[in-house]
């Protein structure tokens, strides 16, 4: 599988990553068969987060890396911190304890990428920027991102932290399109014209951040998977009729699709079967045409200018 250099950190992943929000209930044998077939098929970045399964998706993880004490110098780790129950916290002291128990859960010495879950509007950049150096210099933590954060979120941020923030984790895919809907409808009176995000498509292309998609596969805000959805029939129908050309399942041609943005987007799959990791990790080095790619958006229900 090709590989993204993160934020130009020089950090290597894998164009697809394996989300890990739904592990928590799967057997041992299982957790091994997944994770495996990740190997398999290439993918090396595993993302996790303090608040899945309640930090039970972090322990099963650690568990497996306990018994494969070869895998971890394989891989590369992310978690995230700052959802607490009701409320974000991006402060010191939380900051510094939700690292601790990841890595205690994890099994492991250091977090590749640390992200911050979700924005926090009370967030102290100065604090943030004090955890983030101890966290660094302790060697727990090699690189700093955030997830769901516009620009000016990200730049408030940087203006105080050391580090380089690499990647910013958003929801796209082909039926989850506002990263890019107001860049093809600019100074248009249409409701695919409002900017919901600050331009942070852009943003992040001008300042080499890695964008990494979450729930590619979703429509709306958790509403359900599109590829058996009603409301998305013609767009399930395009992406196995182009995959076809490919030998690509439909759910391997969404991830072909946001593979094929020149941002070098980073494709985060939640799958825990190991058999639709393999098909749908096939798709990340697929490179479809400009025609495909705009074929796929139109038929999600999209209107071009």
């Amino acid at each position: 599988m090709k590989s993204i250099n993160l934020g130009n950190s020089g950090l290597e992943a894998s164009a697809v990553a394996l989300g890990c929000m739904r592990i928590a209930e799967l057997g041992a044998s299982e957790l091994a068969q997944l994770i495996d077939a990740c190997l398999e098929a290439g993918i090396d970045f595993f993302d996790h987060a303090d608040i899945y399964g309640g930090g039970r998706c972090e322990e099963r993880f650690g568990e497996y890396l306990h018994t494969h004490p070869g895998v971890r110098d394989r891989i590369l780790i992310q978690s995230k911190c700052g959802i607490r129950p009701g409320f974000f916290d991006f402060s010191l002291p939380h900051i510094l304890h939700s690292v601790d128990q990841s890595l205690t859960r994890l099994q492991t010495d250091h977090l590749d990428v640390l992200l911050l879950h979700r924005p926090d509007t009370l967030m102290e950049p100065e604090e943030v920027a004090e955890a983030f150096t101890h966290l660094h210099q302790s060697g727990k933590v090699r690189h700093f991102g955030v997830s769901n954060q516009n620009p000016s979120q990200m730049a408030l941020l940087q203006k105080y932290v050391p580090f380089k923030l690499i990647a910013d984790q958003l929801q796209f895919g082909p039926a989850h399109t506002p990263l890019v809907d107001s860049g093809l409808n600019v100074n248009i009176k249409s409701p695919l014209g409002t900017m919901y995000d600050g331009g942070v498509l852009e943003y992040c292309r001008l300042n080499e951040i890695t964008i990494q998609t979450w729930s590619p596969f979703l429509f709306g805000f958790f509403e359900g998977v599109f590829l058996t959805s009603e409301r998305y029939t013609e767009l399930t129908r395009t992406l196995g009729r182009i995959g076809e050309r490919y030998r690509l399942s439909p759910g391997a041609a969404a991830v072909a699709w946001v593979a094929r943005h020149p941002a070098k987007i980073q494709t985060i799959i939640g799958s825990t079967k190991p058999q639709r990791v393999r098909e749908n990790a096939r798709g990340a080095d697929v490179e479809l045409t400009r025609e495909e790619w705009y074929e796929i958006y139109r038929s999600a229900g999209n209107r071009l200018p």
